[in-house]
Parts: C-alpha cells; sequence; structure tokens
C-alpha cells in the first residue's frame, strides 16, 4: 500500500497548488493563532475555493475554543479536524465529525493506551516532543518508540526531509506522512521544488 502525503502549514494559494499539482493527497491548515503559520478563517476559505477535488482539507487547532472548531465545521470546506494540544477524547468526538489525534511522543508516552483512548480518532498522528511548542517542531523523534501492534493508522510527522523521508516509510511504514518545515523556503512559504522532491520520495519508497 502506498503511503499517502499530507503538507502542513499552508498559507499561500500557490503553495497550496504546487502540493496538488505534486500529488499530494491533504493540505493541513493552521487554525492556531500562535503558530508562524496560521491562517484565518477567511482566507483558507479564499484558498480552498480554488482547489480541485480529491484533496483532503484538514484543519489543525490546539486547545481552541469548540465554536470555532463548529465554525471551521460549517464553513463546508473543512474534511478532517487535526487536535494538537491536549484535547480529551471527549472533546474530540463531540463535534460527530473526522478528526485525527496529534501526539508528542516520547519515552513516557504509552501509544497503545493512546490508540484505545481515542478509539474512534481516524489516525494518530505522530511528531516529535517539544516542551513549548505543539508540532512544526522541525525534529525527529524516535522512531523506534512506535509500537509494531499499534491499532490505528499512523500519520508520521517531525522533522521530515527529501533526505529522510523514504528511510521513515521503510522502517515505520506509516499511512501516511506529514510536512511542513521540510518543504519550505520559511515559516509558511512552501518551495515548490522541495514539494515534488519529497512526494518523488515518499512515492518511491513504494517501490
Amino acid at each position: 500500500m502506498r503511503t499517502r502525503t499530507k503538507i502542513c502549514g499552508i498559507t499561500r494559494l500557490e503553495d497550496a497548488k504546487a502540493s496538488v499539482r505534486a500529488g499530494c493527497d491533504a493540505l493541513g491548515f493552521v487554525f492556531y493563532k500562535e503558530s508562524p503559520r496560521y491562517i484565518a478563517l477567511d482566507a483558507f476559505k479564499v484558498i480552498v475555493k480554488e482547489l480541485p477535488p480529491f484533496v483532503t482539507k484538514t484543519g489543525l487547532f490546539v486547545n481552541a475554543d469548540p465554536a470555532e472548531i463548529e465554525e471551521a465545521i460549517q464553513s463546508g470546506f473543512v474534511n478532517v479536524l487535526q487536535f494538537h494540544g491536549d484535547e480529551t477524547p471527549d472533546f474530540c468526538r463531540q463535534f460527530n465529525f473526522p478528526y485525527i489525534k496529534a501526539v508528542a511522543v516520547s519515552s513516557s508516552v504509552d501509544l497503545i493506551q493512546y490508540a484505545k483512548d481515542f478509539h474512534d480518532a481516524e489516525a494518530l498522528l505522530l511528531d516529535a516532543y517539544h516542551e513549548h511548542l505543539k508540532g512544526g517542531t522541525g525534529q525527529i523523534f524516535d522512531w523506534n518508540l512506535i509500537p509494531q501492534s499499534l491499532s490505528k493508522p499512523i500519520v508520521l510527522a517531525g522533522g521530515l526531509t527529501v533526505d529522510n523521508v523514504k528511510e521513515a516509510i521503510k522502517k515505520v511504514k506509516p499511512y501516511a506522512v506529514d510536512v511542513s518545515g521540510g518543504v519550505e523556503e520559511s515559516k509558511g512559504i512552501k518551495n515548490s521544488l522541495k514539494i515534488q522532491a519529497f512526494i518523488k520520495e515518499t512515492q518511491d519508497a513504494a517501490v
């Protein structure tokens, strides 16, 4: 089975279009104001109205007010929610909407228990732990911490680049990989050549 690719932290229409042309499966939009890749809902709508079908639009939230999340859902343009904070299972499922739960992986985190707690999540997104940052760390974590028997699909994130994504796929065998900083010129500004190269490496890993 091929590994899907999500390009996260989209802030510009040209970057969204470049990602789609390169063959991405999903785009990530950060609705977290503390992030340098933050995008307002109105700006998000302008971008996604210009995109073709069959590309999943993911809305990323960090400990957000439920009303803010509902507003994004009601826009009709978000396909999947991604919770990147300290949200509980009950919080995530109250919206009755497909969601992914991000986990900051460290040796003290029980991923098997996480999968049980968030049993109705579409997937677990595994990212590097950072004391202050909620995703977007640009750091790799120890992939050996991922149990072989994890019951949920894995979206692998954390420091992925064109230089290491093929190795990551062969070792972890994730359902999808998620990249942001690894295909950027600067925070929130993507590089189309890096996107193309990253997706090609992802595709080649399945050969």
